[in-house]
């Protein structure tokens, strides 16, 4: 006879790692999450914020075009459905700060659509938009996938790639990024003064976060690795790559350490140490501003990583874009 505890017999068929991960680790994961984040109310709050942030998109004036320069004066976004929302406020919390144009370059993760490209023209007249088609076709005159198949391959798997290869392929020029989930808060004179004398620099994490080992790291750049790269800004000379050096790193990263979230970081962190990059001030440039200054910011800059969303949701892109006049 074929019976015994119900809960035992379960436990038997899902198998006891199992149990202990859906029972165990991913209950007390939400629960440290949640934590982190404020606990349940703050949770809702944020959510509403987020929420809010995306309909005041949409009803965003537009922008008032400045003067522009002699020079492309040009910032690099990889965006998409999910992000275009924080893409827009953060370029229209960088172009109000400038007294000159600033043309946003967004590159198509995919998932645009016309609505919402219409919805960030509509705001910003001169954005540049490269669609997913253009992207691929670069992709295939640059970057083959006979020659590169482990650059190809890793990023239809891990999209942070594309930060790379989608925004600098095919392009000869100086190429300055940024991460959607930024806000700028003053007049950001280094980045002003960066365009009229372009060279590389980066804005400095909270802590060292590559995924690999700082041996590996130093082997793959051939010179020192500069600590604490945060990609949400950064800045090198396009024409400088060497792209069968990237596939090189990546596949001896995967090989050797195998895959990590970071990877992309990491890959960036080896070709900034290759171009001499100098550091952001970190007072200027925030990495995961705490709640004190998340609600009444001293920094240029903040980049809303982590537990900071909780600042950027509820109360980062409203003290942004009521600078302008324009509390939603």
């Amino acid at each position: 006879m074929s019976g015994g505890n119900p809960l035992h017999r379960f436990a038997r068929a899902l198998g006891a790692g199992k149990l202990l991960l859906y029972g165990y680790h991913r209950p007390m994961g939400l629960i440290r999450k949640s934590i982190a984040e404020g606990g349940p109310l703050e949770q809702i709050r944020t959510e509403q914020g987020r929420r809010q942030m995306v309909q005041a998109a949409w009803r965003l004036p537009v922008l008032v075009a400045k003067p522009e320069r002699q020079e492309a004066t040009k910032v690099n976004f990889l965006s998409g459905q999910r992000f275009w929302y924080q893409t827009l406020a953060c370029f229209v919390s960088l172009q109000q700060h400038s007294p000159f144009r600033i043309t946003p370059v967004i590159h198509d993760d995919g998932t645009l659509g016309s609505e919402i490209c219409a919805a960030i023209s509509r705001v910003v007249p001169w954005a540049v938009v490269v669609d997913a088609r253009a992207i691929n076709e670069t992709l295939d005159r640059e970057l083959p996938e006979a020659r590169f198949p482990v650059l190809r391959a890793r990023r239809e798997v891990y999209p942070h790639l594309r930060k790379l290869t989608d925004i600098h392929l095919g392009q000869n020029d100086w190429g300055l990024v940024l991460d959607s989930d930024m806000l700028f808060f003053r007049r950001p004179e280094a980045l002003l003064s960066w365009f009229m004398r372009p060279h590389a620099i980066y804005m400095q994490d909270v802590v060292e976060a590559y995924g690999y080992s700082s041996r590996l790291m130093r082997e793959l750049a051939g010179c020192p690795v500069p600590a604490k790269v945060n990609v949400g800004l950064y800045a090198v000379d396009r024409s400088q790559i060497d792209w069968d050096a990237m596939e090189f790193w990546c596949r001896i990263q995967l090989e050797r350490e195998k895959s990590n979230y970071l990877q992309e970081q990491a890959l960036t962190a080896v070709l900034l140490a290759r171009q001499t990059a100098a550091p952001l001030l970190v007072e200027d440039y925030r990495v995961m501003p705490d709640l004190l200054e998340g609600a009444a910011p001293r920094a240029v800059m903040h980049h809303y990583v982590a537990a900071s969303k909780r600042s950027y949701f509820q109360r980062g892109w409203r003290n942004a874009l009521a600078l302008r006049g324009n509390a939603a």
